[in-house]
């Protein structure tokens, strides 16, 4: 079985829409808050980088649905890592209905980030990932030696 960070929530009314099922874009805002608290937890210190000259900027993210949830139902977001190159990092999301009985997947969705640094002109070129952010994503990898895709020697153009 692959590692994953978890990230659990209970859907509230408000996560909903007028059908009464999850609104789609909620999906999206869970993959957002499962990276940050992975982030919070396991690479603090690449957090307080954001503070300084870090931007780590989402470049692509998607998700498909399987089975709809409604209010009051609990579910578990599993972020496990895809990929990882010199500047992007890919992350897998699962979305599991945890309300009663065994977990039931009901979405699944992907999400590319960019390393950048800030620069004084106000744009953003491509960094390493930080050593500890690379360390904490090893260990949710998809094999014992690491994530798919190699450390690359030289960045991007």
């Amino acid at each position: 079985m692959r590692a994953y960070f978890e990230y659990r929530h209970l859907v509230t009314f408000a996560d909903t829409n007028l059908v009464g099922n999850v609104y789609f874009t909620n999906y999206l805002s869970w993959q957002g808050a499962c990276r940050e608290r992975f982030l919070a937890e396991k690479a603090p210190k690449t957090v307080a980088r954001l503070n300084d000259d870090l931007a780590l900027v989402t470049s692509s993210c998607s998700c498909e649905f399987f089975s709809e949830l409604y209010a009051l139902d609990t579910v578990s977001v599993r972020m496990s890592l895809v990929a990882i190159d010199f500047h992007q990092i890919t992350m897998g999301f699962e979305y599991y209905r945890t309300t009663d009985g065994p977990a039931r997947l009901v979405a699944r969705g992907e999400q590319t980030v960019s390393c950048t640094v800030r620069v004084e002109e106000g744009g953003l070129t491509p960094v390493e990932v930080p050593d500890e952010l690379r360390t904490a994503l090893d260990a949710y990898a998809p094999d014992p030696h690491g994530a798919r895709r190699p450390r690359s020697e030289t960045p991007p153009r």
